[in-house]
């Protein structure tokens, strides 16, 4: 994406491009939507913490879980919505209850993607382009990568 283009592009559509173009580039489908996350808003953490989505690619290890993009939008989503330091809580009562007003925003975006998709699950979404590998999954697996950063940033903003 050259800068005249990015300039034009609402923030929702700089993160699907950016997504794109990070797995295009050989990031997994995890890191691409975290990273893509952070490139553009301002989340105050350092870029080390992708590491934390490296694992969850291909679907948690390429065992084809739970889809890699969508873990990927849940931690992006995470950066803007979760709690940055729970025992700020008093106690353990007041921490659960505090997670009864941030789960909903988390649910709506999974549910979104899997009214898209039909599954949360990689090997769902997946299973029938065939080989992993192959040509028809990377470009199917893509257009998630874009959608599901999209949504991370689109529910960062509610």
């Amino acid at each position: 994406m050259d800068e005249k283009n990015a300039d034009l592009l609402s923030t929702e559509d700089k993160a699907q491009e950016l997504a794109r173009g990070y797995f295009r580039e050989g990031l997994n489908c995890s890191e691409c939507v975290l990273l893509a996350f952070m490139d553009t808003h301002e989340t105050g953490m350092p870029p080390e913490i992708l590491a934390l989505s490296t694992g969850f690619g291909a679907g948690i290890g390429h065992t084809k879980n739970i889809c890699g993009a969508i873990t990927g939008a849940v931690m992006a989503l995470g950066l803007e919505k979760g709690r940055r330091n729970p025992f700020e809580v008093e106690t353990p009562r007041e921490r659960a209850g505090e997670l009864k007003e941030i789960y909903p925003t988390f649910g709506e975006m999974a549910n979104e993607i899997e009214a898209r998709y039909g599954s949360l699950l990689c090997s769902e979404i997946t299973g029938p382009l065939g080989d992993f590998e192959g040509r028809e999954r990377r470009k199917n697996c893509q257009e998630i990568i874009g959608y599901c950063a999209k949504l991370a940033s689109k529910y960062a903003e509610k």
